[in-house]
């Protein structure tokens, strides 16, 4: 394993073993819950918007290393940003997991971290869990403000 690989690994360990933003929000603009039936993981996201942004971002779940990490990392990297860019880097987290180049990768940050996922196909469901959330609950919201 290489240096960076090693270095990977123990950042989604960190994320695993001490989840950033790990709670309940309220009130929130988003309260979502989403799971994975074939392997048990949930995720229960909330998100506080407010003039464009996403003002706070937290979760609650249960699961693999991947699903769980991968959702901390997501909370850690979209808080306080605009709603467009979270709404980007999702997208752009996507492709990098089904094996595209991203398009914004230089927006991923230590999101390259979960690269090494897409070399397992069955664990990339696991590790978008949470930015499908989120993409399902931004849907959701938008939809409840135009109608």
């Amino acid at each position: 394993m290489s240096g960076l690989e090693e270095l990977y690994k123990e950042l989604i360990l960190d994320h695993y073993r001490s989840p950033r933003n790990k709670g309940k929000l309220e009130p929130a603009d988003i309260d979502i819950h989403r799971d994975n039936p074939l392997c048990g993981d949930e995720i229960h996201l909330f998100a506080q918007l407010e003039d464009g942004k996403v003002n706070a971002i937290a979760f609650e779940g249960k699961g693999c290393s991947i699903s769980q990490a991968s959702v901390s990392m997501m909370t850690e990297k979209l808080a306080g940003s605009s709603v467009e860019d979270a709404e980007a880097v999702a997208h752009s987290f996507k492709q990098l997991m089904q094996g595209e180049t991203p398009d914004e990768a230089e927006r991923l940050g230590d999101l390259m971290a979960l690269e090494g996922v897409q070399k397992y196909p069955v664990r990339i469901k696991c590790a978008l869990l949470g930015w499908n959330t989120f993409l399902d609950g931004l849907k959701s919201y938008r939809e409840k403000q135009e109608g």
